[in-house]
């Protein structure tokens, strides 16, 4: 079966088939909606997506019973890029993938950096800063911490911090963490915040600050 042929139909999309955009951070400081997954494809062919959550309801009709999955899914590159999203439909896998499609949608350029006062090796494998986010009850807050400690997180963020690329972090949840699409919210909420932050360039910083994806530079700092 030959693969389906994507033809833009967003000034975004056309940028980057014609060759204008070459990167997904060029595509996202760009300011124009992505609204093609298909984008985030082309230009971060390394993705990779996980299910964080799957719910099955069902509810009686005039025809019988009738069934619909609700997914959260979380994609990434595991170096700088990050996006949550869901999905619903009437089967499992059409519900899948209108979840990772919309995390798709969803993806980020995150900063990372090592804000870990305990650290200061000065590569990208922390948060540079504390960041917190909320989603209904939740609240998670990201510390940076030292090489070595890992993701000390719940099994959700652990899943979510892993796909953006941060290798280790001290973090707390409150609320009602057994919400796992709250708490998979609240913590790609709280991942956002790092790429809001406006760092001066003028001000000299202790230890650099990365954008997106750096594993190569960050690997050649010992």
């Amino acid at each position: 079966m030959s693969e389906e042929v994507w033809i833009p139909r967003t000034a975004l999309g056309r940028k980057v088939v014609s060759g204008e955009i070459k990167t997904l951070s060029e595509a996202l400081q760009t300011k124009l909606p992505l609204k093609e997954y298909q984008i985030v494809d082309m230009l971060l062919p390394t993705i990779k997506d996980e299910v964080l959550n799957m719910t099955r309801a069902q509810r009686m009709t005039d025809s019988g019973r009738r069934m619909s999955y609700s997914i959260t899914a979380v994609v990434g590159n595991e170096d700088g890029y990050v996006g949550v999203g869901m999905g619903k439909a009437k089967e499992a896998a059409p519900a899948i993938r209108k979840a990772v499609n919309n995390a798709k949608l969803n993806i980020i350029e995150l900063k990372r950096g090592c804000g870990s006062w305990e650290c200061g090796c000065g590569r990208a494998h922390t948060v540079p800063f504390t960041v917190s986010g909320k989603s209904g009850s939740v609240s998670v807050t990201i510390k940076p911490a030292p090489r070595g400690v890992g993701r000390a997180v719940g099994d959700i963020a652990k899943v979510i911090l892993k796909m953006s690329g941060i290798e280790d972090a001290w973090g707390f949840a409150t609320g009602h963490t057994k919400t796992t699409v709250n708490y998979a919210l609240a913590t790609f909420q709280a991942l956002k915040e790092t790429a809001r932050i406006r760092v001066n360039e003028q001000i000299k910083l202790s230890t650099p600050i990365y954008t997106g994806g750096v594993a190569v530079a960050s690997s050649d700092k010992n």
